[in-house]
């Protein structure tokens, strides 16, 4: 990875660019380019992120300028070049490859293990392995944060705020994605929506929830959510993007890797427009017991967006993981194919 030097002046720039609201309704124009592909690789134009090719810091600084250039003029004007006719599918042409964790803490995921800047290097060994396996389609890195982890009696404590902010601008940099993971604890699915939607404002952040840890015995129980609530948070999502006039559609993955997690998971609806959910196959083991579990969720047809989670051998004792862990080729052969696939 080669390192840019950019002048002070640029800095402010991407300073106000990464936290301004204004400038986060302008990523709508962006292009997106698929790391480590071919000039036949995919091509297609998201929302967010501006580029997922690494370019030159003058690129950058062009397209900054040229960003808050344009938001001047929407401030002048009072119009807005938005377009629902542009809202496409970031999994349409690319695969995301997320790293899962909680910052600092060893014990919760891959993630944990490495400072921020230490993850870089991780992350690249991914992508080039999942670059080799899944053809002409692009690849999206994206960083999966334990935001609010589950305590004894079902409290929550919250990652705190200037960390999480630090790590967003550090993916938007790069044009990585961030998955906000929500574990509910004691409170209600709406509870837990309500604390993630400000977090929207940034353009490269998306939720999820984990209904393992809706439960107020967490290591004792599994926890679930019911479809009307994933239903409601979808709606509560869809109406924030819509009231604070934020681009695109926004991702919200839900866990599961046992019957009772989800139910009456026939009801869940997948046709919000600016919302799009992804059903996420947890768990740990291996090959034959994830591939089960695998089936299961695919017989939810009305989820059609699948994700796969792989668990690598652990720092702390007695913690399960996969053994021997899936390659990328097989867990790209999974039937219905995966889109999203994440490491703890």
């Amino acid at each position: 990875m080669k390192t840019h030097l950019v002048s002070p002046l640029v800095l402010i720039a991407v300073f106000l660019f990464c936290m301004s609201a204004t400038v986060v309704a302008d990523s709508r124009i962006s292009t997106i380019e698929p790391i480590q592909k071919n000039e036949h690789g995919s091509r297609f134009s998201p929302l967010f992120p501006s580029a997922l090719s690494w370019q030159s810091a003058a690129d950058n600084s062009m397209r900054i300028e040229k960003k808050l250039a344009m938001v001047l003029d929407e401030q002048a004007t009072g119009e807005s070049t938005f377009q629902s006719s542009r809202l496409q599918s970031e999994l349409l042409n690319n695969d995301i490859v997320a790293l899962y964790g909680k910052p600092g803490a060893r014990n919760m995921g891959v993630l944990g293990q490495y400072t921020m800047e230490g993850i870089e290097p991780i992350m690249q060994d991914f992508i080039k392995a999942y670059d080799e396996a899944n053809g002409d389609r692009g690849i999206i890195p994206a960083l999966y944060i334990i935001y609010g982890t589950v305590w004894p009696e079902g409290e929550i404590g919250i990652t705190n705020k200037s960390v999480l902010i630090d790590y967003i601008t550090f993916a938007q940099e790069r044009g990585w994605y961030i998955f906000l993971d929500h574990q509910i604890g004691r409170y209600s699915v709406e509870n837990a929506v309500n604390a993630l939607l400000p977090w929207l404002k940034y353009p490269n952040v998306h939720l999820a929830l984990d209904p393992e840890w809706r439960t107020e015995k967490p290591m004792q129980e599994i926890g679930y959510v019911n479809a009307k609530e994933l239903n409601i948070a979808q709606q509560m999502i869809q109406d924030y993007i819509e009231a604070e006039n934020l681009p695109g559609r926004r991702m919200l993955v839900v866990h599961q890797f046992k019957p009772r997690m989800i139910t009456n998971r026939a009801a869940v609806r997948s046709d919000f427009e600016r919302v799009k959910i992804i059903h996420c196959a947890d768990g740990f083991g291996a090959p034959a017991l994830k591939r089960n579990a695998y089936r299961y969720n695919a017989e939810a047809t009305n989820l059609p967006l699948k994700s796969f989670k792989l668990f690598m051998k652990p720092t702390i004792e007695k913690a399960g993981w996969d053994e021997p862990l899936m390659t990328p080729e097989e867990v790209l052969a999974l039937e219905p194919r995966p889109y999203l696939i994440m490491y703890q």
